[in-house]
């Protein structure tokens, strides 16, 4: 068959959409054909969920977006019931929404490490739950969740967060089994992304363009990696070309994880 990424026909939402990794995913998705939902922390008059809707709709796609916190215990739930109200079901979930919880693992406070597990883990499961009767009638359903390369590899400073991006990957091992053959979950584990949160990082240091350039020179295709890039992942394994990929995380880090260690 030709490897023609066409997911016309398909519905699918996308949480952390309004901005950065969740923005490129959507976007891609429309571009295969996909109407989406996305949702995001900001109010839906603010000039990135207007962006979101606007790079959908260019596409030719609907388009729809859903404000709240997905920390929240009830915001899964009801992203999902109404996304599948304006839709009319759905097919493809990302999981992606999330946000760094970088502290050291002795000065990590107990309300600290509460909020990243509720958010970085726990969400990404109600999220699942939520989903999970509507994918059963999608032919299949995917449910994609949204990792980090901090999964496999992390340095000093990234605690809790590394903990609960690693737990996330047995999550997508545990969703995949109990949920086929009708549902397939793979997890993404992205690693340096060029956007706006990254970019705040490098303006910390002193010099953001020569902290910019060590890093890039750090991952062996030389460069960040872009949102859309992972966008493009997403929609290959919502794709029947990815039909076979179900239970594991992949890796998308320019090469980082390759490397023994920095010249």
């Amino acid at each position: 068959m030709p490897l023609a990424l066409d997911l016309k026909g398909k519905c699918a939402l996308v949480t952390g959409a309004s901005d950065g990794v969740g923005a490129g995913v959507a976007r891609m998705l429309a571009r295969a054909g996909c109407d989406v939902v996305g949702t995001g922390q900001v109010a839906a008059a603010h000039e990135r969920a207007q962006n979101f809707l606007h790079g959908i709709e260019a596409e030719g796609q609907r388009a729809f977006y859903l404000a709240g916190d997905v920390s929240e215990v009830t915001t899964p739930t009801r992203w999902v019931a109404e996304a599948v109200a304006v839709l009319g079901g759905l097919d493809i979930v990302v999981s992606n929404a999330g946000r760094n919880a970088f502290h050291g693992v002795n000065n990590c406070t107990e309300e600290q490490w509460e909020h990243n597990l509720n958010l970085n883990l726990a969400s990404h499961w109600r999220l699942a739950r939520a989903s999970h009767p509507h994918l059963e009638q999608a032919t299949p359903g995917v449910f994609l969740v949204m990792t980090s390369n901090h999964a496999y590899r992390t340095i000093r400073g990234c605690f809790p967060y590394n903990v609960t991006k690693t737990a996330l990957t047995g999550l997508v091992r545990a969703l995949a089994i109990e949920w086929g053959p009708s549902i397939r979950v793979v997890g993404i584990a992205p690693g340096f992304i060029d956007t706006p949160g990254n970019q705040r990082w490098f303006d910390s240091f002193p010099d953001p363009a020569v902290e910019r350039e060590c890093t890039e020179r750090r991952h062996p295709v030389g460069r960040l990696g872009q949102p859309e890039e992972i966008g493009a992942l997403c929609a290959f394994l919502a794709s029947p070309h990815a039909g076979f990929i179900s239970g594991t995380t992949i890796l998308a880090d320019g090469g980082r994880e390759a490397l023994l260690q920095d010249e």
